[in-house]
This record gives C-alpha cells, structure tokens and sequence, in this order.
C-alpha cells in the first residue's frame, strides 16, 4: 500500500492545491475566467486571506497533493446558554481521477468532520453534487426539511 496523510496544508503547498482547483475545473467544464497562472495567484492570495475561517486538509499519497477538502468556520449569534458558538460548511472536497474509488474521499471527508468535532461546531452543512451525496449520507449526513437556500440572482417578486 502506498504511503497515504491526510493533514491541515502547507504554506509551500498552496501552489499544488490551486492547481487542484483548476483541474477540477477541468472536469466540470466550466470556462474559467482567467489564466491558469492568474488563477493560482488569486487562489493562494485568497487562502493565506481566509486562513482564520476556511481550513484545508490534503490527501498526500507518497509525498504528492492528491486530493483536498476545506471546512468554512462561520461564528453564530451567541446564544445564553452557549455564547461561544461556531458552525461549519464542508466545501471542495476533491480527489483526483486517477486516486477515486479506493476509498480516499471517504477517509479525507472522515478527517475533516474530525476537525469540525476538535473545532466544536454545532453543525457542518455540505452542498452536493449529485454524484457525492451517497458518500455524505455514509458519513453521517442528513437531509434536512429546514435547511432552505436562494439562488444567486433570485429576486423577490
């Protein structure tokens, strides 16, 4: 078996998980905006900014970044009887190609509730594609009647 770490990201590593991002953009076939180039710099300008709220987990199997995901910490109203509150948003959970179905996103999806459990949030939403919800609903996830969401440009009538 492979040497396989499942860890918060590097400062150095930021390069390689920008480029994660643009090839997982590949995938999709979304156009991108900009270069590849001025996307990694915008990308890693951005993560060093969000440091504080948006933490990152890799997927290094033998000494090379193959997958990654990001948990989004947003503090909640205080509340009496808990006036240190936190919640959590899994986000950008991605493996590559050749590195699924072996099992490593359910492990780097396991190390970030991990994180979220160490972190003491009250809840950690996920938004899914539909391919993924099978492997949010093994790790634990459920569907919710209460959880309601607009989409961008939405305007009342």
């Amino acid at each position: 078996m492979k040497d396989i770490d499942i860890r918060p990201v590097r400062p150095g590593e930021l390069e390689a998980v920008a480029l994660l991002r643009w090839r997982w953009s590949g995938e999709t076939r979304r156009s991108p905006v900009a270069s590849r180039d001025e996307f990694v710099r915008q990308f890693m300008t951005w993560a060093v900014h969000n440091a504080s709220s948006h933490r990152c987990l890799v997927l290094v199997r033998d000494g090379r970044i193959s997958g990654m995901a990001w948990l989004a910490v947003t503090q909640r109203v205080p509340h009496p009887g808990a006036p240190v509150r936190a919640s959590g948003d899994v986000q950008c959970v991605y493996v590559t190609p050749e590195e699924r179905a072996g099992g490593l996103g359910g492990r780097l999806l396991d190390a970030v509730l991990e994180l979220a459990r160490e972190s003491g949030l009250e809840r950690v939403t996920v938004h899914s594609s539909d391919r993924a919800v099978s492997v949010y609903l093994r790790a634990g996830f459920g569907q919710s009647p209460n959880l309601l969401q607009s989409a961008p440009g939405l305007e009342r009538s």
